[in-house]
């Protein structure tokens, strides 16, 4: 049976997820469609779809028009729902004045995503900036975290907030149980991507400097994030050239046996594929750290990323 909770309701349906729309009564079972729950837009509750750049007109027979975003709302789709197709599981929520149906996340139970009104365009609005997230990836060596801060200098000069996030720092609290296993490889990108994910929500370049060694790993970051928000930095400089900028040493104990698994050793680097930047030498020579930030940060200025 349908229930209204201060006109609203929300109903469970295989097709849309779980949302939240206005209704009348419980008995106009025609007001109502399912959506996945999360920001909350013309009356409408819902997170955004899978496809990027698509403005969504729903609508039910019976009922008025409801329309939500996707992403930015360029393109338009309409939705139609048969409400006899619906099964409803209504829960109520903590969004005020609103329901919505608990899930399983991992190995948690009864878990709702809790919605707040400060949302990730309007941090950004206040910061005068859009997030992103530049993932700068390669061997040890190669140059990762002085360019990171490079980048972070140049942005903090220009009144832009960032977050670095690097490899040794992470390690000492974070992921400070894991080694450097390839499983242990794979959690320590997994916890980055996420915690990356949220330095983006909250409107803040996120600078992250990892080997990061897999390209399945780093893929798996870049699907946490909308098209476009995902910027990967690959160093691409011969190992030669990195062996001879080693200042922790780690190279010299890798090839003596002191060290197991090390990227470029014993245990391989998989170059990405289809990244946004890669940083070359110039006949045989690096570029300084300097240069290559101010490569990146033109980047971000073509995409929009410097202003809200």
């Amino acid at each position: 049976m349908l229930a209204c909770h201060s006109q609203l309701a929300v109903v469970r349906s295989t097709t849309f997820g779980c949302g939240v729309i206005p209704c009348s009564s419980s008995s106009n079972r025609k007001n109502y469609i399912e959506l996945k729950v999360g920001r909350r837009k013309n009356g409408v509750s819902f997170n955004r779809f899978s496809k990027p750049n698509i403005h969504y007109r729903m609508t039910v027979e019976g009922s008025s028009e409801l329309r939500g975003d996707g992403h930015d709302g360029r393109e338009e789709k309409t939705l139609t729902l048969n409400p006899n197709s619906v099964d409803v599981n209504i829960v109520q929520s903590s969004i005020p004045g609103a329901t919505c149906s608990p899930g399983t996340v991992g190995k948690a139970t009864n878990i709702v995503w809790q919605e707040c009104p400060v949302n990730k365009e309007s941090r950004q609005k206040l910061l005068g900036q859009k997030s992103c997230v530049i993932w700068i990836t390669g061997l040890s060596g190669s140059g990762k975290s002085s360019l990171a801060c490079a980048v972070s200098q140049i942005l903090h000069s220009r009144g832009k907030l960032s977050y670095l996030l690097d490899g040794d720092n992470v390690r000492h609290g974070l992921n400070t149980n894991l080694g450097f296993s390839a499983e242990d490889r794979a959690e320590n990108i997994r916890r980055i991507g996420e915690v990356a994910k949220l330095f983006v929500d909250a409107g803040i370049i996120c600078i992250a400097s990892f080997i990061s060694p897999y390209r399945k790993d780093r893929d798996t970051c870049r699907a946490l994030l909308p098209a476009g928000e995902f910027i990967e930095i690959f160093m691409n400089f011969p190992l030669h050239i990195c062996e001879e900028r080693d200042v922790k040493g780690l190279y010299k104990l890798a090839r003596a046996g002191k060290i197991k698994g090390f990227t470029g050793i014993d245990d391989p680097y998989e170059p990405p594929e289809n990244c946004e930047i890669v940083m070359e030498s110039i006949n045989g020579v690096c570029p300084a750290p300097k240069d290559m930030a101010e490569k990146v940060v033109a980047y971000l200025e073509e995409k929009g990323f410097l202003q809200a």
